[in-house]
């Protein structure tokens, strides 16, 4: 089965009924079974993004919290970078 039929068939319920009626029960309560499995795992991952996001955001909000206490602000952290000349030097160069 492609993507795209899985897709059709999560939309509509009617094309979901047909493609069930080709499949007799124990495929069909096997099929419910490991999409089950399916959204557990997904959920699974979900779950462990969020958290892996809070923790981030917390440690985040630590660190800006040292660099208030300690005085200092982000442009402090970050050295100046080098401007760069735009455009390309000029081929003859003029000794005037």
């Amino acid at each position: 089965m492609s993507n795209e039929s899985l897709e059709r068939i999560a939309r509509n319920k009617n094309v979901a009924r047909a493609a069930a009626r080709q499949l007799s029960m124990e495929q069909l309560h096997k099929l419910a079974e490991v999409i089950g499995e399916v959204i557990e795992q997904k959920n699974d991952e979900e779950r462990r993004r969020q958290e892996e996001e809070a923790l981030k955001a917390r440690k985040l909000a630590e660190i800006r919290e040292q660099i208030n206490e300690a005085g200092l602000s982000v442009d402090d952290l970050v050295p100046e970078q080098p401007k760069r000349k735009r455009g390309r030097p000029p081929k003859k160069a003029d000794n005037a």
